[in-house]
């Protein structure tokens, strides 16, 4: 099935200059190049102390994409590899990641008591911009507030639903979040926002046909 292209709502994750000026040439291997580009994607975004991956954690790729990519990041660098009598762990080759590996090595710091970084959080200014317009300090307080008040998943539910409507503006985002939390955020209230989207599109789409 051909890849139908990125949404309207996408995020973007920061990479390192040095994997564009270097290792994107010298990697050779599809498994390195996956556990490399996901390993990147997780730790650079973690917060906190818990900035380590277990093999587990590399989910999208088999077992053996991963333990065959895994030893080749860790053979040439990029990823720093510690055994410990609670598992295997995996440190970014970064100031952060060389000083954590050394710290768990050396009994300084216990993994028990920590978890694995979570995916990169969302950031509901970045997505507001990218689908509903630019931000003013005024609408980045009302973003906050609301994040503070339903939570960040509604938030951002609530900016893409009005995207795809093409209402883009605050007041409706906001009049989203009320109704979901006065009437429930459930089963039946997804099935009628979906079923909105369809006539939406469907009316849309016949008016465009009408208008050749």
């Amino acid at each position: 099935m051909p890849f139908e292209g990125f949404s309207a709502n996408e995020t973007f994750s920061p990479l390192p200059d040095t994997f564009f000026r270097r290792l994107l040439a010298e990697i050779d291997d599809l498994d390195e190049l996956k556990v490399t580009l996901y390993a990147l994607w997780r730790l650079t975004a973690a917060r906190g102390t818990a900035r380590f991956l277990r093999e587990e954690d590399f989910v999208g790729c088999g077992a053996r994409e991963v333990a065959s990519g895994l030893q080749r990041a860790v053979g040439r660098g990029t990823l720093l590899q510690v055994e410990h009598e609670s598992g295997r762990f995996y440190f970014l080759n970064s100031p952060y990641g060389r000083l954590a590996a050394e710290a768990l090595r050396s009994g300084r710091w216990h993994p028990a008591s920590s978890t694995s970084p979570p995916p990169p959080p969302i950031n509901l200014f970045q997505l507001y911009e990218d689908n509903i317009g630019p931000l003013t300090p005024i609408l980045a307080d009302a973003i906050q507030d609301a994040e503070n008040t339903y939570s960040t998943a509604w938030v951002a539910e609530a900016i893409v639903i009005a995207a795809k409507r093409n209402k883009r503006n605050w007041k409706y985002i906001e009049s989203i979040l009320k109704r979901w939390e006065a009437e429930g955020r459930a089963e039946k209230q997804d099935r009628g926002d979906t079923e909105t989207d369809r006539r939406t599109d469907v009316r849309r789409k016949v008016e465009q046909f009408l208008r050749k």
